[in-house]
């Protein structure tokens, strides 16, 4: 449910994957390799419904096969990195199956050449069908960055009303300790969240009061439910005035609200039959090009069909991945770093010395 009620937990095919280590691990409960599917060039893992349907898919370590996961910040490359540039990029990832198919293409000409028994067919209308493919290609992407934007305006959203909710506490409550309980209550919501969207075991919270929630049916909605109360109880024996508690929990309804819009975006993944149609067309247009190209371009038919394929299955890949903002992929959202900014902000009004902000390791920041 939305609209400023917490949704329910977030629930991820694999195991939780805790970013700050190199080492993952790749016990899975409920683990389908989307691979067995067949020659669809789907990799990594899922869920299935008590139907036996594929309702979700999770890349949390495959993804990152350089250690270490998060968004990938570089400055303006010039035309060497473009060239050779490995952190990052989808190469890695589909560098076999086009590798595949150029070996295929190659197949081809080698038994028109021997032979002259391969068939020749029209080009125009492989024109026709890849127009069709690249037209299908740019909808699943806007819909892919989409969810990856919005998250990212979530996330943003959620820093905001922390700061904010940083001064009004210093405005509408006068006790000390309240203030620093308060606080520290909304520092152990948004590293809840973080850690219930990455599926990770909030016993593994860096912070204690995380920890403490383990034993909650949902962390994240327990620890502002901590808050809440400590604002009602404040309001009740006269530590906040009225306005002071509309004013909070006006505030604690907004960041309600964005936790609801994360959790949407989270239990909500584009329809699996999306990647089926992508991958396959995508497969199915590269294998029966070099019969398009082989009267024409000759031993160049390999080459041609793999700049095809990369651009093909690049950008599937890059949807897939763009679909699952929260995921532990080069291109998730950097939501450590967030959290880190977010205990930098509220350092001052918690008097104490605020932390130094997260810097990218390797290009990648978690």
């Amino acid at each position: 449910m939305e609209g400023g009620r917490c949704c329910g937990n977030v629930h991820h095919p694999q195991k939780p994957v805790m970013l700050a280590k190199p080492k993952t691990s790749r016990k899975a409960l409920g683990r389908l390799p989307l691979s067995c599917i067949g020659w669809l060039g789907l990799r990594g893992a899922g869920q299935l419904d008590k139907r036996g349907r594929v309702v979700q898919q999770w890349w949390p370590d495959q993804r990152c096969g350089f250690g270490g996961c998060g968004m990938i910040v570089r400055d303006r490359p010039d035309l060497w990195d473009l060239l050779t540039a490995l952190r990052g990029s989808i190469v890695p990832r589909i560098a076999l199956p086009v590798l595949l198919l150029a070996c295929f293409a190659a197949a081809v000409v080698a038994v028109d050449r021997i032979t002259g028994a391969v068939p020749q067919l029209d080009g125009s209308a492989f024109a026709v069908f890849g127009i069709g493919l690249s037209l299908f290609l740019g909808f699943r992407n806007n819909a892919a960055y989409d969810r990856w934007w919005e998250a990212r305006k979530l996330w943003g959203g959620l820093l905001a009303d922390l700061r904010s909710l940083a001064r009004e506490v210093e405005v509408f409550v006068a006790d000390p300790t309240l203030r620093h309980g308060l606080l520290e209550g909304a520092l152990d919501f948004i590293h809840a969240h973080r850690i219930n969207l990455r599926g990770l075991p909030v016993g593994e919270a860096m912070r204690d009061g995380v920890v403490r929630l383990a034993e909650a049916p949902h962390p994240p909605c327990a620890a502002l439910d901590g808050v809440a109360a400590m604002v009602a109880g404040a309001y009740r024996g006269g530590g906040i005035d009225g306005f002071g508690a509309r004013s909070l929990t006006t505030r604690m309804g907004n960041i309600a609200a964005q936790q609801a819009g994360c959790e949407r975006i989270a239990n909500s993944p584009l329809p699996f039959v999306y990647s089926l149609l992508i991958y396959r067309t995508s497969y199915l247009y590269c294998l029966m090009l070099p019969f398009a190209l082989t009267g024409t371009t000759g031993w160049a038919t390999p080459l041609f069909v793999a700049v095809v394929a990369y651009m093909f299955l690049g950008l599937a890949e890059v949807t897939e991945e763009l679909s699952h903002p929260f995921a532990a992929s080069p291109n998730g959202i950097a939501m450590d770093a967030i959290c880190r900014a977010a205990e930098i902000s509220l350092a001052p009004h918690l008097g104490r010395e605020a932390p130094p902000p997260l810097a990218p390791v390797d290009h990648y920041l978690s």
